[in-house]
């Protein structure tokens, strides 16, 4: 048995889940997976459509599959919904034993539903279900984003007994209508019966994204002041998601209630944690937002800076909400419009994903063209 890393297995022992934001055919047939479980303190794999076309669009793994699929004359969305539903199930059964080791908590794998109906809420419910019954995996988290209308899909889609994973969330404002939509989705859920203790969720909470627009409108302002300000955002942000977290499933009455018929906490997730800009330390966004029962879902390069010079000091979190505050104050004060900032987030968040969908179908669509010919 391979010795797992010391500065990640410190990273576990301080109650962070180590997920890996990457998936891939490759990854999955060379073993890749399994060694990062075997050697990184990897407990957890989130995808999302960028990850797809990037493994899509690299190699030809998924050539025969696409082929095969062609001659049965499948379409391009029943296409990509199967090699990529394929890739998450086979992720699920590498993982399944962290998933039986953590009764449920770890061990998870996330799919995306398709971004293109991030602002549809009825197609969003029935295309979770669906992708829960293809890959028909229990230790599956459907994703659905946090936007005004993903937030009644939320609730339904656990009220259904189905594991959600929110993703794409920017504020704390929006984080608690988060974690309200999952308490009412568990109270829906007890009442019709589902076992409470089988049904999971994270909320991802996106961080260096916040630190680029922001640190762009400080360069914009240009005061000393402002340019100080840089880089402090992301982190400050995630720590008063926590707070907020705390308040909610610690001190909470609706919780206490749920959590007396087996619910779980929802987990704040850490997503978008590598370093965009390279004047910063490349393991800030996991080393300053460690904390007891949350995930830090990172992309491999960000996992080997860690693994090899991360200094984790134990929780960097707890306890930081009046200076993270003080932080949004200072922000404000120098003309930062937070709210325009998070919208801007947002909806760039979902452009994105979808930009890459679009871009994973057209190349799908040619593939199958050229089968076709």
């Amino acid at each position: 048995m391979a010795d797992q890393n010391p500065n990640l297995a410190a990273l576990s022992a301080a109650g962070v889940s180590v997920w890996l934001d990457d998936l891939s055919r490759d990854r999955l047939r060379s073993g890749n997976l399994q060694e990062l479980i075997d050697t990184k303190s990897v407990v957890g794999v989130t995808t999302n459509p960028s990850i797809f076309q990037k493994a899509l669009a690299e190699g030809h793994d998924y050539d025969a599959q696409v082929a095969e699929l062609a001659e049965r004359g499948a379409d391009v969305d029943a296409t990509v919904r199967t090699v990529t539903t394929d890739d998450v199930r086979n992720a699920c059964d590498v993982l399944a034993r962290e998933w039986e080791a953590s009764r449920g908590v770890d061990g998870r794998v996330s799919i995306e539903v398709d971004p293109r109906l991030a602002h549809e809420t009825d197609k969003t419910i029935q295309q979770a279900v669906e992708l829960w019954k293809i890959v028909d995996r229990p230790n599956l988290l459907i994703k659905i984003p946090a936007t005004k209308a993903g937030l009644p899909a939320i609730t339904t889609v656990l009220a259904e007994g189905i594991s959600v994973n929110v993703t794409l969330i920017f504020s704390v404002e929006r984080h608690r209508e988060v974690m309200d939509a999952y308490l009412a989705g568990m109270e829906k859920a007890h009442e019709a019966g589902h076992d409470l203790a089988k049904i999971h969720s994270v909320a991802s909470f996106f961080v260096s994204r916040v630190d680029t627009e922001i640190d762009k409108r400080l360069e914009k302002i240009g005061s000393e002041q402002a340019r100080l300000l840089r880089g402090q955002a992301g982190v400050a942000n995630a720590r008063l998601a926590y707070a907020a977290y705390q308040d909610v499933f610690d001190n909470g009455d609706r919780y206490r209630a749920l959590k007396a018929a087996g619910a779980r906490v929802q987990r704040p997730l850490w997503a978008s944690t590598g370093v965009k800009n390279p004047d910063y330390s490349d393991t800030l966004y996991v080393t300053e937002l460690v904390a007891p029962n949350t995930v830090n879902t990172m992309p491999e390069k960000t996992m080997d800076a860690v693994a090899d010079h991360g200094v984790v000091r134990g929780d960097t979190v707890s306890g930081t909400a009046s200076d993270a505050n003080e932080v949004f104050a200072s922000l404000q004060q120098v003309g930062i419009d937070l709210p325009d900032v998070f919208t801007v987030l947002e909806n760039e968040g979902v452009q994105k994903f979808e930009a890459s969908w679009n871009e994973l179908l057209t190349e799908i669509q040619a593939q199958l063209d050229t089968v076709a010919k």
